[in-house]
């Protein structure tokens, strides 16, 4: 996906203002543009935990990450049984299951409590301590927020660049699952989403956005611009497909894109 998305999203020096993620999820564009002030914002407060303790001690973070064990018994009990009294072992622990569970799946029961099952250690050893202090560098430029992401929105202002990424089932209306609390995104959602971007473009902020090609979804951003996702992960997780029902919405004109 960030392959595609380079070549329509500004570099760090033509945002003139913040830049802004109300949906940061894993924060790959953020750490792509590396921009000189961001605010960063999420609903997930575990996800949250994960930025700001890595923000305040990465080499602590990554020496209790590497003590957790190696196998499916271990990830249990850690998924189940360790809480974390400060932000930096609760960041560690959430950073451990995250690269440690099925597929990357971020996933919370009715109790908000991390549900997902184990899913190997292939994904864990990815990451580096120089991972950690390279994204820490860079989160010491951010405000980092646990909030809606009305609320973050309207708070950008003119020279403000939002990209967005909010929960959605590719070429569906609604992101929903009744069992997990992180994955509910209905459509009055994107109704919301749809008209507070609008009123960031009054104020002079610019946007762009990855969702769902669902008509009703389009529908939401008419007089934007619209370019076709070429390759995504579709319906099924993990699957890239060349139909995967995913699009590129923009306040501004890029190459290739078409006003809606």
């Amino acid at each position: 996906m960030l392959v595609f998305l380079k070549d329509h999203l500004p570099t760090s020096r033509k945002i003139r203002g913040f830049y802004i993620e109300p949906f940061v999820g894993g924060g790959a564009v953020f750490l792509h543009i590396q921009p000189a002030k961001a605010l960063l914002s999420d609903a997930n407060p575990d996800l949250i935990d994960i930025y700001r303790g890595i923000r305040h001690a990465p080499k602590q973070v990554w020496e209790i990450y590497c003590e957790f064990g190696c196998t499916k018994q271990d990830y249990k009990h850690v998924r189940d049984h360790v809480a974390g009294e400060t932000i930096v072992q609760r960041a560690a622990r959430m950073l451990y299951l995250n690269r440690t569970c099925f597929k990357g799946m971020w996933r919370h029961n009715r109790q908000g409590d991390f549900n997902v099952g184990y899913g190997g250690q292939a994904r864990r050893w990815v990451i580096t301590e120089e991972d950690l202090l390279f994204t820490c560098r860079l989160l010491r430029k951010a405000k980092i927020r646990c909030s809606d992401f009305e609320e973050v929105i309207d708070g950008a202002a003119d020279g403000d660049y939002l990209f967005l990424d909010p929960p959605y089932r590719p070429g569906l209306q609604e992101h929903l699952n009744d069992h997990y609390i992180w994955q509910q995104f209905r459509y009055e959602d994107h109704q919301r989403l749809a008209l507070a971007l609008q009123r960031a473009k009054r104020r002079g902020a610019m946007w762009s956005m990855t969702i769902s090609s669902h008509p009703d979804i389009t529908g939401l951003f008419r007089g934007s611009y619209i370019l076709n996702i070429p390759r995504g992960t579709g319906k099924l997780p993990g699957i890239t497909t060349s139909d995967c029902g995913e699009i590129f919405v923009s306040s501004y004109k890029t190459e290739g894109s078409k006003r809606l």
